[in-house]
Parts: C-alpha cells; sequence; structure tokens
C-alpha cells in the first residue's frame, strides 16, 4: 500500500487562537516552536503519530513551515515527523497560482502514490486546488479543518479511515 498523508500546520495541526478547550474536549496544550508560541491538543499529536506507523503510509509536512515543521514543531509538541519530507514554494511550484497547489501536483506525480490524503485548513477557500482533488476522484481526500480548532476527532477518524480501506 502507498499512499500519502500530506498536512499543513498552522490552522490544522496549532489552530490559529483556539479558546476554549479542543475539539476532543481537553485543555490545549502549548509549546514554545523555537520561533513562536503554538496550541495543540495532545490527542491530536497521538492520532497522527499512529498513522505515520501505518505501513504502506507516507507522511508529507506541505506547510510555509516548509523545513521548520521538521526541525522545531516536532520536538515542541511531540510529532514524530523529524524526518518527514516537506515540500517547497520554490522551483516550479511557485508562481501566481497557490504554491502548495504545484508543490502536491509535482510530488504526486513524482512518487505516485494510489491515494493521497491533503488536509490544509486553505482548501475551503481554493478553488482550483477543490478542482484538482476532486479530478482525483477516489484516489484523494481533501480535509479543510476549521482554522481555530484545527483537525476535530471526525476528521482525524475519517482521514485513518481513507488510508487503511481498499480503493476498489
Amino acid at each position: 500500500m502507498a499512499r500519502t498523508l500530506y498536512i499543513d500546520v498552522d490552522g490544522v495541526i496549532c489552530p490559529f487562537g483556539p479558546e476554549g478547550t479542543t475539539p476532543w474536549g481537553s485543555a490545549w496544550h502549548r509549546a514554545d516552536a523555537g520561533l513562536l508560541p503554538v496550541a495543540y491538543a495532545t490527542e491530536l499529536v497521538a492520532g497522527l503519530n499512529a498513522l505515520a506507523r501505518t505501513d504502506g503510509v507516507r507522511c508529507v509536512w506541505l506547510t510555509s513551515w516548509e523545513d521548520l515543521a521538521p526541525q522545531y514543531l516536532c520536538s515542541a509538541i511531540g510529532v514524530e515527523g523529524g524526518a518527514w519530507p516537506y515540500l517547497t514554494a520554490t522551483g516550479e511550484g511557485s508562481g501566481n497560482s497557490w504554491w502548495k497547489l504545484r508543490a502536491i501536483q509535482e510530488d504526486v506525480e513524482t512518487t505516485g502514490p494510489e491515494a493521497a490524503v491533503w488536509i490544509d485548513d486553505q482548501l475551503a477557500f481554493e478553488a482550483e486546488a477543490q478542482s484538482w482533488a476532486r479530478l482525483l476522484g477516489r484516489r484523494m481526500l481533501a480535509v479543510s479543518p476549521n482554522p481555530r480548532r484545527g483537525i476535530a476527532p471526525d476528521e482525524l477518524a475519517s482521514v485513518r479511515s481513507f488510508l487503511s480501506r481498499p480503493l476498489f
């Protein structure tokens, strides 16, 4: 099974200005990620770590943090993603269009996963990215969490189910 999880940080793992409790009902944990303070749900981190250990699943950072995610965020919050590759805004992935769409398209074309999950809070606002994800049909799951809450338990369950199910 060759499946890829592409994941953003801000608004996904670390929500913007979270208040109250996490989507799991627990308190937000806070950490200094070396460059800025972040908030996160420990249950989400545990879930991501479990997904990353799933046979046949490749995890890739697709975030404006680029190399700073594995370098600083992982140790600050406990995500076991220090060795995950990260995509960048350089090269053909830059230009007038959303750099993340160009970067993921290039990576999917190069690596050829049988299925992919893309989690980014901005996806709900990017019509071109939504069209591309729909074009891939059953091979792509696009998840756009609420940026003030991050990935919710039901979204993580959908990702887990998608990455483990047969495609056909």
